[in-house]
């Protein structure tokens, strides 16, 4: 990897969010050239900035919606992360055009920068919620894909490669449920549950790392790729936490479903699962060639179709609560309290 890697000039988009930060905590350990952050936020830059003090670390000013801002930032790169984005399903919800403006048009921006600079290859980040979306912010993610998928289809092998990662909540992300119940079970405030029996994917971000590396080296022009991974439902997620915590008794209010939100998410469906090869712990989803000739859709269809089923949160495989405490208790060793 690390020669794969020499010499080389990445640009993250999103550089200061969950993901941002342990990818260049990563890719710090490897041989590039120039790692650069691009974001809004010139708080966390400098905190970037001073924490690691590497000359090979630029930090960039700027907004995925604004056009010449990405063409200028992705200059001369190898290789591109889009990980910048709206992520809170109840945000989304009330202000759907934000969500739209920088999912859909921020990503369309910077793959449009790419090609016109000769990126080699860009991946871009989903989520899950993509996959029948119900709320905005998995609409916005679920279009964002189609445009990926639909730019990789005027591009040759010489050119740009456009590869999507798609995965689920990622432990201790930013607006991510765990940071919200450890704060409110250390300042001694009651939980707050939506549904106890809703299941999530859970992966943490060192995995989530291993994904985008994963597709920036192997992935293809137009491919989905996707984690295998466990879920667990919200109700053994909370016994996990009072368990580390020792707390018994503990108070837990269940407030029904918010906005948008799903029981159980959806990974990969049923149509993409019959197209999906599997490679180590991966589901690499090859895009759709076919083109605009009803024929392909209405008279040759896949009568196969029906031996498969959606990849969940309910179908996959499912933790219980030593298993989901061994999973999460390492992560929380150095969690940031908010009093």
């Amino acid at each position: 990897m690390n020669k794969y890697f020499n010499n080389k000039i990445v640009t993250i988009f999103g550089g200061t969010g969950s993901f941002g930060k342990a990818f260049l905590k990563r890719a710090i350990k490897y041989s590039f050239k120039e790692i650069r952050i691009f974001s809004r936020d010139e708080k966390k830059q400098n905190d970037l900035r001073l924490n690691y003090n590497n000359k090979r670390i630029k930090f960039i000013i700027g907004d995925v919606r604004d056009k010449s801002s990405v063409l200028d930032a992705s200059i001369n790169s190898d290789f591109v992360f889009q990980a910048a984005a709206l992520k809170q399903v109840p945000s989304c919800e009330f202000y759907p055009l934000e969500a739209v403006r920088t999912n859909i048009d921020g990503t369309s921006n910077i793959i449009d920068a790419c090609i016109k600079n000769n990126v080699k290859k860009i991946v871009c980040l989903s989520t899950d919620k993509a996959v029948y979306p119900i709320n905005a912010m998995g609409m916005s993610k679920a279009l964002m894909e189609k445009i990926a998928i639909a730019k990789s289809r005027n591009l040759t092998k010489n050119q740009t490669q456009i590869t999507i990662t798609r995965y689920g909540n990622v432990l201790l992300s930013r607006g991510s449920v765990l940071p919200l119940f450890i704060n409110k079970i250390i300042n001694n405030e009651s939980l707050t549950v939506t549904d106890p029996s809703m299941t999530r994917f859970l992966m943490n971000l060192d995995q989530a790392i291993d994904l985008v590396f994963f597709a920036i080296m192997y992935g293809k022009n137009g491919q989905t790729i996707v984690p295998q991974t466990s879920a667990t439902t919200i109700e053994t997620l909370t016994k996990a936490l009072l368990k580390i915590y020792e707390k018994k008794n503990y108070k837990i209010n269940i407030i029904g479903t918010r906005h948008g939100e799903k029981k159980h998410e959806t990974l990969m469906s049923r149509e993409e699962r019959f197209f999906a090869k599997k490679i180590k712990d991966f589901y690499i989803i090859n895009s759709d060639t076919r083109e605009l000739n009803y024929d392909l859709y209405f008279e040759k269809g896949k009568k196969q179709l029906k031996k498969f089923q959606d990849y969940t949160s309910e179908n996959t495989n499912q933790l219980n609560v030593s298993q989901t405490i061994n999973m999460i208790k390492p992560l929380i060793k150095n969690f940031d309290i908010e009093k």
